[in-house]
């Protein structure tokens, strides 16, 4: 599990627009780094809708914002189109990225267990360690959480 104060785990994910991003490319900039279960379901898109209508706030600190989900590149193309995101959405399919920072977990639902993405979101600094890890969170207000965290 990761901790606070300690470095971020880097990862190389593809991206919405089928490029590779890592984490150690972006040093340098603080990181908004939330991790969600699943491309345009209720709480996704309300926590991604959040993030986009504060992204002007998060820009003026020179953050970065990045969604990462098990979703395919295409869904995540989709998911960012019919909502207009202007983040940068990363795809994890083999859960490697989730399982670095230990929100890959088992889930229950209606008595039935299955892995998956529990919601967090990670704060990374520009020197690249974590600000601040916030697990298990509820998509509303979620953003304004993070932009207080930012200070």
């Amino acid at each position: 599990m990761v901790e606070e104060g300690a470095p971020a785990p880097d990862f190389e994910l593809r991206s919405d627009e089928g490029e590779t991003v890592t984490l150690s490319a972006l040093r340098g900039k603080p990181v908004v780094l939330y991790f969600y279960p699943r491309d345009d379901t209720p709480g996704c898109t309300t926590e991604a809708c959040e993030f986009r209508d504060a992204y002007d706030r998060f820009r003026d600190q020179g953050v970065e914002i990045l969604g990462v989900s098990p979703d395919t590149e295409a869904s995540h193309r989709k998911f960012k189109s019919k909502y207009e995101l202007p983040f940068t959405l990363l795809a994890d399919p083999n859960h490697q990225a989730a399982e670095a920072y230990g929100v890959w977990k088992e889930k229950k639902n209606y008595g039935r267990k299955y892995e998956g993405v529990e919601r967090s979101t990670f704060v990374i600094d520009a020197e690249g360690k974590v600000a601040k890890a916030m697990r298990g969170i509820r998509p509303a207000g979620h953003a304004a959480q993070v932009l207080e965290t930012l200070g």
